[in-house]
């Protein structure tokens, strides 16, 4: 692990990223290019210095842009896990791509550079945030939006927005959701749905961590553990890619234990096996397409 190359590694993430992207549907096509961005702590052992965490123990960090129209990672990023998560926004972010953020991520600076640079945000913000009203919307009475309005935010020459930004509110049962963004292109209840997508990349880091092992520690250096991350994004993005040629469906456990069966009984045959198997396999295909 701690030899391996990492340009390598990373020129096979990437190149796997791009053909999935251009293979794999988009969900909401109607929302724009969304990536929620979050980051994922690794629990480090002692010896790996570089992983300073706080009272003593170790951990890592991972900052991964994820793409939720299709459902793959798109950048990864790897610190201590002390390491700030706010300025890899900008690194992961293209233009014209909007970023799903949560409350860790607010900050006024940011909101101000990413729309200089033509990238775009829904991040939900501090209920307390001190604001002023630009301008107020109508909203529906019926709806779960009870706020929207052009703003700036923050204290006035201390940490206020230059840039003016939406601001929408929204109610899912006792719970308030206060949201930033730059999208005025878009209704409020479709603000409230894209900042609700954020929670795929959760349940990403979940599926990853518990079905491909991913955080179970090989390496101890911060350049092996980039190569055992990276590993694990690969075999993702070739998942993501055989389940939808194969099955036409999105990643799931169901399919990757098929799979692991499948390369398990193929092991165990002989060439002349796997040679009659696909010969049989192509005789059925071709007598299907030659039904009426």
């Amino acid at each position: 692990m701690n030899a391996r190359g990492l340009e390598q590694f990373l020129y096979v993430f990437e190149e796997l990223q791009k053909q999935a992207g251009d293979l794999l549907p988009q969900r909401f096509p109607e929302l724009g290019q969304l990536v929620a961005i979050d980051g994922s702590l690794i629990d480090a052992v002692l010896s790996m210095a570089w992983a300073d965490y706080r009272g003593g123990s170790k951990k890592a960090k991972t900052h991964i842009g994820f793409d939720i129209n299709r459902g793959i990672p798109r950048k990864i990023f790897l610190t201590d896990g002390k390491g700030p998560e706010r300025p890899f926004v900008c690194q992961i972010l293209e233009p014209g791509e909007t970023g799903i953020l949560d409350r860790g991520y607010q900050s006024h600076k940011n909101f101000d550079l990413l729309q200089q640079e033509g990238k775009h945000f829904v991040c939900r913000i501090k209920a307390n945030t001190i604001q002023t009203c630009l301008e107020s919307y109508p909203v529906s009475a019926d709806s779960i939006v009870f706020y929207d309005a052009k703003v700036l935010l923050g204290q006035k020459g201390v940490n206020q927005t230059n840039e003016s930004l939406r601001l929408v509110g929204y109610q899912i049962g006792d719970k308030q959701f206060w949201i930033a963004t730059d999208r005025f292109d878009l209704t409020a209840e479709q603000i409230a749905l894209v900042y609700k997508l954020r929670w795929d990349i959760e349940k990403f880091f979940a599926w990853w961590k518990r079905h491909l092992k991913v955080y179970h520690l090989i390496a101890r250096s911060q350049h092996g553990l980039m190569i055992q991350i990276l590993a694990g994004l690969i075999t993702y993005l070739l998942l993501a890619i055989y389940c939808h040629e194969q099955h036409g469906e999105s990643v799931s456990i169901h399919r990757v234990r098929q799979l692991r069966n499948q390369i398990l009984n193929e092991s165990r045959m002989t060439e002349s096996q796997i040679l009659e198997q696909k010969q049989q396999l192509n005789k059925s295909t071709k007598t299907l397409h030659a039904s009426p």
